[in-house]
């Protein structure tokens, strides 16, 4: 059980993480993307490469992964330097299905569907993080230092200057702001910090292939950042906590059938999305424009 129990807070702050950093561009920008998967996955292969042919070290091989994650997520900044709303979000959905394509053909990388097996620990001052306990406390460290560093962020000029942008382009360019390098700046942050995430998951499961960073996937952590609330510290930690001991919560319920659990989940998903919306459009917790939480 409590095996278990650490395995279940891990992935949360993986989540949690990825949540996070899509809500940085979602809720402070306003760049909707469906393809925050992608670099999840660039960050978990990255990593996985790094540590089988150069070091396992935490040092190396996450910053190498933020590294390439950084760059390739310009495939995803200049559409959003050209179009805005549901034009863009066609766009990153593109981007996401060419991203799958990728991972699972680039066989001498990724693996193909067979993905990469027999991936080290990751190894932190020359230690490896072997157990489970220790590995919560590294990816809970990873997850308060994402939220610092957002945090930072939107608290500077950038950030304010970020909120402008996602309020109105067109004012923002008035006010003499260079709205094509704000937004660019926010996709490479926001992927390059996904790509924590990506090198955390790889590291711990020891495994990874393509079926971790589908279209599924972006979904499900778009729906953690709208049921949290967009455009708020905490909300993407909140709905990452609950849609990850959502389906937790099901499979202790001994009256439904073992088969139609998944069923009953993505009906419980959907469901929670309709509520959500009717009931409380903000999210749970709902931010004001001046970005006072409430």
């Amino acid at each position: 059980m409590l095996a278990y129990a650490i395995n279940l807070a891990v992935l949360i702050c993986i989540n949690a993480t990825l949540a996070v950093t899509l809500n940085f561009i979602m809720g402070y920008a306003g760049i909707f993307s469906i393809a925050h998967a992608v670099f999840f996955g660039i960050g978990a292969y990255s990593a996985a490469y790094a540590a089988a042919h150069f070091s396992a070290s935490f040092f190396v091989a996450v910053p190498l992964a933020m590294a390439v994650a950084g760059v390739l997520s310009l495939a995803l900044a200049l559409p959003a330097l050209r179009v805005r709303g549901e034009y863009f979000v066609a766009a990153s959905l593109g981007l996401q299905v060419m991203a799958v394509t990728v991972f699972s053909e680039w066989k001498s990388v990724t693996g193909g569907i067979g993905g990469v097996i027999g991936i080290p620990p990751v190894e932190l001052l020359g230690r490896a993080v072997a157990e489970p306990l220790e590995f919560l406390l590294l990816a809970l460290a990873c997850l308060l230092l994402v939220i610092a560093g957002t945090g930072v962020l939107l608290r500077s000029s950038f950030g304010r200057s970020l909120q402008a942008v996602r309020d109105s382009e067109s004012a923002a360019q008035a006010a003499g702001k260079n709205v094509a390098a704000i937004k660019t700046l926010a996709v490479v942050v926001s992927s390059a910090l996904a790509a924590v995430a990506g090198a955390l998951y790889a590291f711990y499961i020891g495994f990874i292939n393509v079926e971790s960073f589908t279209l599924d996937t972006s979904v499900l952590l778009m729906a953690m950042v709208i049921i949290g609330g967009t455009g708020t510290m905490l909300g993407p930690i909140i709905g990452a906590l609950l849609l990850m001991l959502l389906p937790s919560a099901f499979s202790y319920l001994w009256f439904l059938p073992q088969a139609q659990i998944g069923a009953c989940q993505q009906l419980a998903y959907g469901a929670a999305m309709v509520l959500l919306m009717l009931f409380r459009p903000g999210g749970l917790v709902a931010a004001r424009r001046d970005g006072v939480v409430r």
